[in-house]
């Protein structure tokens, strides 16, 4: 599978999450839209991250993609645990639908409703409704990518 999944290249997003008190995020390769009508999109949590713990109990998430220029939060939401950091200290943020949390410097996001949650592995798929999207319409630059990203080391256990 090497041969295979060394080839790809996606976009890397940051996803937010907000339940029971807590608010959590972190750095997510494993995303995609997986339905035409309606429109759904599923971001992949792996099991032993802080931010799938709080997501457990959200009935949103919000899901942010990032600037190539925004290596410094890429770092932040991938090399850091919302165990020991609080992520979110010093960042611009709103509040959007259902109390999720947007990253108001991202060039694109959207807050989705979680529909529906699916096991892949050691990765939760959690599949979203979109109910609010916005971003930086001015924005039209390249988008942080996993190759942008292979220097982070994960700030949660990787096994």
């Amino acid at each position: 599978m090497d041969t295979f999944i060394d080839r790809l290249n996606p976009d890397m997003c940051v996803v937010t999450a907000v339940a029971g008190g807590e608010r959590a995020g972190c750095l997510v390769g494993f995303a995609s839209q997986c339905s035409l009508r309606p429109v759904r999109f599923v971001v992949w949590l792996s099991e032993v991250n802080h931010t799938f713990r709080v997501a457990r109990g959200a009935e949103v998430l919000a899901v942010h993609l990032l600037a190539r220029q925004q290596q410094g939060l890429a770092e932040l939401f991938g090399g850091r645990t919302g165990d020991e950091t609080d992520k979110f200290r010093g960042l611009r943020l709103r509040e959007a639908y259902g109390g999720a949390l947007v990253l108001e410097d991202s060039p694109a996001w959207f807050v989705g409703r979680i529909v529906t949650r699916v096991g892949g592995g050691d990765h939760i798929g959690f599949v979203l409704d979109p109910v609010e999207w916005g971003g930086r319409e001015a924005y039209d630059g390249p988008l942080l990518r996993l190759s942008d990203a292979l220097a982070i080391d994960p700030g949660h256990p990787v096994d």
